[in-house]
């Protein structure tokens, strides 16, 4: 069956929808599996410790790149129709929101989209701060807090009414961004050697880039035969989480990829701890760890959404098609992650590490 067949059958917005399903799925199973987190990275970075996690982040990244700039060259996917790139870019916001983010992800203890997966594998914990995150987005959106994130957003934005390709910006050649793909790659080959990483991890890293990539072609391939416009898109957990929020709380609510999307990665996440027996509740140990949890899921649901993207959509999605501001915002991510570890958890004895595990 053809694509335009299945628009035809399904409807567009159904489709759109059964392929953020079909990217969620694909990502929250390679997710729980790999026990991919960009703060579980940034914390053994921020220590010195060139770990495992440093290298399946870095695997993840890379293969997504690597996947998402191959199609591009190949004339699969045009990054430039990316609705990232289609509106102007926000500095300030990628700069606040990115300190933001990444401090908010080291005191709930993983960022958004691990999150989310965590939260499928009977992790309560992860779930209230996950709600917290998505209603503080939700906020931040189109609720009280909107008029503080547009004034903070409108500060320093990109010229042209567009965003910035980085590559375009540093006058690199064509093909260029595949291989800092492969540059990174080979780096987490190394680290993933050193750390004695097994392959079926590796494969799950490279999984979760993987889904990534299926999520670009997917909506590419959508607003191909799509009779109205359709949003070029790919995982991310800031807006999509608002709106699947949203979307059980109003009757008015349209479908749309990131509907599909959330509930896919949980979806998928919960069926690989199920089949891995690796499903379990867990809940808070006192009184401090929730109140610091509670904050930082709130840090992270307005600091998501003025940079314009979560560790998953500005670090990941966005990086692989060199959105100058979606790398920007991982850049200040991994700063404000660092510098919470160093002013909170590294001045403790006792850091736990459970959220990311």
């Amino acid at each position: 069956m053809t694509l335009v067949h299945i628009v035809e059958t399904l409807g567009e917005a159904q489709t759109a929808t059964l392929f953020g399903l079909i990217t969620g799925l694909l990502f929250g199973v390679a997710a729980q599996r790999s026990r991919f987190c960009l703060r579980a990275a940034t914390v053994s970075f921020a220590r010195g410790q060139w770990d495992d996690r440093v290298a399946v982040w870095l695997l993840t990244f890379s293969t997504a790149v690597i996947w998402v700039q191959t199609a591009d060259l190949a004339g699969f996917l045009h990054a430039e129709d990316a609705r990232i790139m289609a509106v102007p870019g926000t500095w300030s916001g990628a700069i606040l929101g990115g300190l933001m983010f990444g401090a908010g992800m080291v005191l709930a203890r993983g960022c958004s989209g691990r999150l989310l997966v965590l939260a499928a594998t009977g992790n309560l914990r992860a779930l209230v701060s996950g709600l917290i995150f998505a209603v503080v987005a939700q906020m931040a959106l189109s609720g009280v807090l909107s008029k503080p994130r547009d004034f903070l957003a409108q500060l320093w934005i990109t010229e042209g009414g567009r965003n910035l390709d980085a590559l375009t910006a540093l006058s690199l050649p064509p093909g260029s961004g595949m291989w800092l793909g492969f540059l990174c790659a080979g780096i987490a080959l190394i680290l993933s050697y050193r750390n004695k990483i097994g392959l079926q991890r590796l494969f799950f890293a490279s999984g979760v880039g993987f889904s990534v990539a299926v999520g670009w072609g997917l909506t590419h391939a959508l607003s191909r035969v799509s009779f109205d416009p359709v949003q070029i898109e790919s995982a991310t957990f800031t807006g999509p989480s608002a709106h699947t929020l949203m979307f059980f709380l109003e009757r008015n609510t349209v479908l749309e990829f990131d509907i599909g999307l959330v509930p896919g990665v949980f979806l998928g996440a919960f069926l690989a701890a199920i089949v891995n027996r690796e499903f379990r509740f867990e809940g808070y140990q006192g009184v401090a760890p929730m109140r610091r949890a509670i904050l930082g899921a709130a840090l992270m649901g307005f600091g998501g959404m003025l940079a314009g993207g979560c560790a998953i959509g500005a670090g990941v999605t966005g990086g692989s098609i060199f959105a100058a501001t979606a790398l920007c915002a991982l850049l200040f991510m991994w700063i404000g992650a660092i510098l919470t570890d160093l002013l909170f958890d590294q001045q403790s004895d006792d850091c736990p590490q459970t959220a990311t595990q």
